[in-house]
């Protein structure tokens, strides 16, 4: 048996759970998520418990059986308690602001970068070189932060970009260091 797919996930109070078919459905205080599951796996509900079963251990089957019960957990994790990812601005002159739904940033560009928000996501601006993106969908906001870092990646000699917090930028010599070991 999987280790992770064997796993019970709790559902606390507060979260409505609905499976119908192989397609279940989450509602929360940060909101509502629905996922529709391969049929051959079985996700039943047991009192404030959900348990997710395969029927053989074929290769197919063992996969879905661990990604079912990961995707499961994420979805009642993020209404609950909801996901976020922090982003940080490095380079003169580089910002971001909020203006309504839109957030605007000033990256190097002749022009101004303009990410509206979407639906499921949040968009917070602490600080002039801070974003914080939040939402209930775990996909949703790894994938809009990922958007959002694409505008402007962290390049490797000066570190200048939008990067994650916490994330290492792998830095690289110049030309002038080069010419100066001889």
């Amino acid at each position: 048996m999987s280790r992770i797919g064997k796993k019970p996930i709790t559902v606390p109070a507060g979260v409505d759970v609905k499976i119908d078919g192989n397609k279940i459905t989450v509602k929360g205080a940060k909101g509502e998520l629905s996922y529709e599951f391969h049929s051959d796996i079985a996700v039943v509900m047991e009192g404030n418990e959900i348990n997710v079963s395969r029927p053989s251990d074929n290769k197919e089957h063992r996969a879905m059986h661990g990604l079912t019960r990961t995707l499961i957990a994420n979805m009642v994790t993020g209404v609950t308690e909801g996901y976020s990812k922090t982003l940080e601005i490095n380079g003169v002159g580089y910002r971001a602001q909020k203006q309504g739904k839109n957030l605007v940033m000033n990256l190097g560009f002749s022009h101004q970068v303009i990410v509206p928000e979407v639906d499921g996501i949040s968009i917070e601006v602490p600080g002039p070189n801070q974003v914080i993106i939040s939402g209930a969908d775990k996909q949703l906001v790894g994938q809009f932060a990922a958007d959002i870092r694409k505008k402007r990646p962290p390049e490797p000699y000066k570190g200048k970009g939008i990067k994650y917090a916490g994330e290492y930028i792998r830095r690289k010599e110049g030309k002038a260091a080069k010419g100066a070991k001889k």
